[in-house]
């Protein structure tokens, strides 16, 4: 269908890419232009499974989404060939925290790699320059707008 249908964009956000290559069509080449795939992690263990995999994988267009992000994590080494990274926090009265700090590491390390970022979501607990803040699910996107830190890539 992805190929039959070059005029619509497909996207694919997924948490299991290391099955990925099993279930990609034997025609993909070095990918089809209008597939867009997303590979979901939220911590630094699988980032270090998961993105070593994705990086090798024939896609031309790669998201990496960081939610629920649930500690500090480095993916500067996971960049090369990354279009966007998204990052957020869990939604619910039993949500983990997300530490702003963490946030805008990531933000960093895009900007380091000039990979487009956007902070999508808080957390329903957040913690921000110290104090901790308990949200309600309604204004989680809306919160991290207001925070205006989504990097735009430089051409």
């Amino acid at each position: 269908m992805i190929k039959t249908r070059s005029d619509c964009d497909f996207f694919f956000l997924t948490k299991r890419i290391d099955r990925f290559e099993k279930c990609m069509p034997l025609d993909i080449g070095d990918g089809y232009n209008n597939l867009i795939v997303g590979c979901t992690v939220e911590n630094q263990k699988n980032i270090d499974y998961k993105l070593p995999i994705f990086k090798h994988l024939p896609i031309k267009h790669k998201y990496i989404i960081l939610q629920p992000l649930l500690e500090e994590v480095n993916i500067e080494d996971y960049l090369d060939g990354i279009e966007f990274v998204v990052v957020g926090g869990e939604s619910d009265k039993n949500a983990r925290v997300l530490n702003y700090d963490w946030v805008l590491s990531i933000r960093e390390q895009c900007i380091k790699h000039n990979v487009e970022f956007s902070f999508r979501q808080c957390g329903s607990h957040f913690l921000k320059d110290g104090k901790m803040y308990n949200l309600q699910v309604r204004d989680l996107c809306k919160q991290a707008r207001l925070a205006n830190i989504d990097y735009h890539k430089r051409l």
